[in-house]
């Protein structure tokens, strides 16, 4: 590893907007010049809000950032910003520079075959798939040829072919990167470092060494911790058990009292903090709305070939109980047929009268982002009730002082589990499900898999994770790639 002077350094840095409750207290922590690191940690620990303070986003509420003069810095974000959408190919690479660049088009052809992606400059971006969306984004970032590349979930929508080419990219990357992504394989075939985030004590542990080896070194260090703390434990309560025997005691014995206090204060404050575990979502089931006629009747699908579209002729009927798997490399179709059939704007199919859909959309852009997060609760429900709302949102790790706060300012893994959270009050009849791994911890997707198996009415799923996949008895399959 050929590292050379530290390029980013964290000194005492201190961020949040509770001054009492911070996501951040005071984190040290320092990164080499071209080195490969994950940030990892639960949803909600902070792990975009350092990347965020590493662009300028945000500013730290107390301590020093310290960036080597001259760095630049890029961030391959997760979701495209709205105001982009109607942005041209060649616009929204325009944006990457403060400066007018004459040769652009030379960039962005360069640029683009490192992603793996053919496009036309004139078409708007907000036009392209989930991932292909991902992959302009992703070589937003690389056509700046950063000296610091933050990368934010970036195999998210991206096919077993595009997470193979951008770990190749990763492992030949001349420059430091950090990266934030619950894929674990992806993960270590690259990073040889590890930033932990706990969002208990709110504190950056820094390790060396590949992802999997690292994870282990954790667990050890918990386990570790836990045996320690319980030798304590017993220790103290020997020592307070005897303090309140000689404490009845006169004279001398009373000393000793004393003694013994003094060493259970000790030995308290030598407890070691153990990290919790990540919390997982208890199981849960998502109740199925009663109806007993065909769901969805799909005639024609459109396919996308080199960016021209083509309508195919289908027959595919879904019932209660009925799972269609959709599959096809990015751009094909796959997200655009989905959201047309939630919208019911889809010409070549027919849902039946009155079935509550149920929609999880790959960016969130369903969920009102300025309402709080009650409010997009309560929307889905057809009897109001406080009480259930708080109870079911408390299952999906979406706690009381949450509900109070805005769609909007949820990190993407809490936007995920709102979304399961609405689906459980809603009673679909059918899901439709678009990337529903996206984002999510993946100590959450068994549980996730699980509710989905057990659920009773019709489900559409599109998903590139194959192990999720296989925990769910699909019956009917749709790979829009084999459409001739």
């Amino acid at each position: 590893m050929d590292h050379g002077n530290v390029i980013i350094r964290f000194s005492g840095v201190t961020y949040g907007y509770d001054e009492e409750n911070p996501l951040l207290d005071e984190v040290d922590f320092s990164v080499r010049e071209n080195a490969k690191i994950t940030v990892m940690g639960q949803n909600g620990a902070g792990k975009s809000t350092i990347f965020k303070l590493l662009t300028g986003v945000l500013k730290p509420t107390a301590g020093q950032i310290n960036i080597q003069q001259g760095a630049s810095i890029a961030i391959g974000l997760q979701v495209l910003a709205r105001e982009r959408m109607n942005d041209t190919v060649l616009e929204f690479f325009e944006h990457a520079f403060a400066e007018k660049k004459y040769d652009i088009e030379r960039r962005i052809t360069d640029v683009m075959e490192t992603v793996n992606m053919k496009a036309p400059l004139d078409k708007k971006v907000g036009d392209f798939s989930g991932g292909q969306q991902a992959r302009l984004l992703l070589a937003y970032a690389l056509i700046q040829e950063p000296d610091i590349l933050l990368l934010d979930e970036p195999t998210n929508n991206l096919d077993k072919a595009g997470i193979e080419h951008l770990t190749g990219f990763l492992m030949m990357y001349p420059k430091t990167v950090l990266v934030i992504s619950h894929d674990a394989d992806f993960l270590n075939a690259f990073t040889e470092g590890v930033l932990h985030l706990d969002a208990h004590t709110r504190k950056v542990e820094q390790y060396v060494g590949n992802y999997f080896n690292v994870v282990e070194e954790i667990a050890a260090k918990i386990e570790r911790d836990r045996m320690k703390n319980a030798r304590l434990l017993k220790d103290i309560q020997d020592r307070k058990d005897k303090v309140n025997f000689f404490a009845n005691k006169g004279g001398k014995m009373r000393k000793l009292a004393s003694k013994l206090r003094d060493q259970v204060e000790d030995a308290e404050e030598n407890m070691v903090e153990v990290r919790r575990d990540d919390k997982t979502i208890r199981d849960f089931t998502i109740p199925a709305q009663d109806f007993s006629e065909m769901l969805v009747k799909i005639n024609s699908v459109r396919v996308i070939h080199d960016h021209a579209p083509d309508q195919k002729e289908v027959d595919i009927v879904i019932r209660k109980g009925d799972r269609l798997l959709v599959s096809g490399p990015n751009g094909i179709g796959k997200s655009t047929m989905l959201r047309a059939l939630a919208d019911s704007k889809h010409e070549g199919a027919i849902i039946g009268e009155g079935v509550k859909v149920g929609y999880y959309r790959q960016d969130f852009s369903g969920l009102d982002f300025d309402a709080t997060v009650y409010e997009e609760l309560e929307k889905v429900m057809e009897e109001k009730s406080n009480e259930r709302l708080r109870a079911t949102a408390s299952e999906f790790l979406l706690t009381s002082d949450l509900l109070k706060n805005k769609v909007g300012s949820l990190s993407e893994g809490q936007k995920g589990l709102l979304c399961f959270a609405r689906f459980v009050l809603q009673k679909p009849g059918l899901l439709i499900l678009d990337e529903p791994t996206n984002h999510i911890n993946f100590r959450h997707l068994p549980v996730i898999a699980k509710a989905l198996e057990e659920y009773k009415g019709g489900m559409i799923v599109v998903s590139h994770m194959e192990e999720f996949v296989q925990q769910i008895s699909f019956n009917q399959y749709l790979d829009l790639g084999k459409l001739k």
